[in-house]
């Protein structure tokens, strides 16, 4: 079997967690213009990790949101995916309001806070926060300039099993 061909043979799987570490670091971002996203993220307080200028068809530039340990990369000649075609990207964060206020002073326009539905769309949502506080439920969302959109979600607890 070649290494793009996918086994459906149940059989064979073992049972139980896998044992081998996988850490998930990067997404990547398509972006139509590379200095004016940098500039958007910059701005966020994210830090900059890197700035490739491979040539003028290959440059990767990567961000790290504050607090993770996964980053963004976008650039040239790096992904084939549409400008803005990334939707729903999560960033957890302990306090809601507090993080709506920093990314807002940081130049993001962040909606209002809602619970409820959290995927495309508006129908769905209500308008608040979780009126029984819990985590999880609460989110509010920004887009970058290029339409990339990410939610910022309130955890306070997590679920049995997570850290």
């Amino acid at each position: 079997m070649s290494s793009s061909q996918v086994s459906h043979d149940t059989g064979t799987r073992a049972a139980g967690p896998a044992t081998v570490p996988m850490r998930y670091e990067v997404t990547l971002l398509p972006v139509a213009d590379v200095d004016r996203a940098k500039a958007f993220y910059q701005g966020l307080g994210w830090r900059l990790d890197a700035d490739f200028p491979i040539d003028e068809h290959y440059r990767v530039v990567q961000f790290t949101p504050p607090g993770s340990s996964a980053s963004i990369q976008f650039g040239t000649g790096i992904t084939a995916m549409a400008p803005g075609l990334m939707q729903d990207m999560m960033l957890i964060v302990d306090d809601l309001d507090a993080a709506r206020a920093e990314m807002t002073r940081h130049g993001a326009d962040v909606s209002q806070v809602w619970h409820g539905r959290r995927g495309p769309g508006t129908e769905g949502r209500v308008p608040g926060p979780d009126p029984e506080g819990r985590s999880y439920f609460s989110y509010a969302s920004f887009t970058d300039p290029d339409g990339n959109r990410w939610l910022l979600q309130e955890v306070t607890q997590r679920l049995p099993g997570r850290v």
